[in-house]
């Protein structure tokens, strides 16, 4: 396995409903592809959603047994990789401060933003659904702008999950926007190895050429469900040749922004 790419901070577990394996699988396989520093980054489990059997997320009873088995791994690990834990969280206003409290206890060590839905699961605005409306384009732009200006995360997942199919031109409008907004924050924009796998719609060339030309920075990200998409080269080759080809270079490291420090 070509082990340059040391790091990733985008790997789920069975908690979220839709990942596979355990935690000690995605470790050892994680440190069998190279894998100098491992983030764990499982789908957040919203306060709405107490109850309610969500099958893209953890449940909230679970998130006290996520951070402990990940904190042990690293403990039990440490000689051979550097563990930390976070989760994939979107930026949801009506149910931030919620979220905020049910996380604080736990000093979790990042977040990264994966804007899956524009309000919640529960109405059906998913993200990624295709759409040539432009005011759903203009609101994904402008519900990640207000989140990376939270200052709780450290990266950017999946930016181009908004399944826009209308014009370039009110593409690149909007996008561009995202793209200088991310910049100034000197937040990066990662290209996501699952949308490759699964042939989605992302990542995508449109974006990236747009984000390089506009000089940002960029992480690769397994968003691993299974362990052994530590070790699926073939997706690895495709998201470097897609990197290559939009002139990108990858950051060596990723700086952790520790969340809510700036929150009252």
């Amino acid at each position: 396995m070509n082990n340059s790419m040391h790091y990733n901070f985008h790997t789920h577990t069975f908690r979220c409903h839709h990942a596979t394996g355990t935690d000690r699988e995605y470790v050892e396989c994680a440190i069998k592809a190279g894998i100098k520093t491992l983030g764990f980054s499982d789908h957040v489990p919203y306060p709405y959603l107490h109850g309610y059997p969500s099958t893209v997320r953890m449940d909230m009873d679970d998130t006290s047994d996520y951070v402990t088995a990940i904190r042990a791994l690293a403990a039990e690990y440490k000689d051979d990789i550097q563990i930390f834990v976070g989760f994939e969280a979107e930026y949801l206003r009506d149910y931030w401060a919620d979220l905020r409290d049910l996380l604080l206890p736990y000093d979790i060590d990042y977040l990264i933003l994966g804007q899956h839905f524009l309000h919640s699961e529960l109405d059906g605005s998913y993200s990624g659904a295709p759409d040539a409306d432009e005011a759903k384009l203009k609101e994904y732009v402008d519900l990640v702008i207000e989140a990376l200006n939270t200052g709780n995360f450290t990266y950017l997942a999946h930016p181009d999950l908004i399944n826009f199919t209308g014009s370039d031109e009110i593409y690149n409008k909007h996008m561009t926007r995202l793209c200088l907004e991310a910049k100034r924050l000197s937040i990066p924009l990662e290209i996501n190895f699952c949308g490759y796998l699964n042939q989605r719609h992302y990542p995508s060339k449109r974006f990236f050429s747009l984000a390089a030309s506009l000089g940002n920075d960029f992480v690769f990200g397994r968003d691993a469900h299974t362990p052994d998409a530590f070790l699926d080269e073939a997706t690895y080759n495709g998201c470097s040749a897609l990197a290559e080809e939009c002139g990108i270079s990858l950051l060596p490291e990723v700086t952790l922004r520790k969340p809510f420090l700036n929150d009252h």
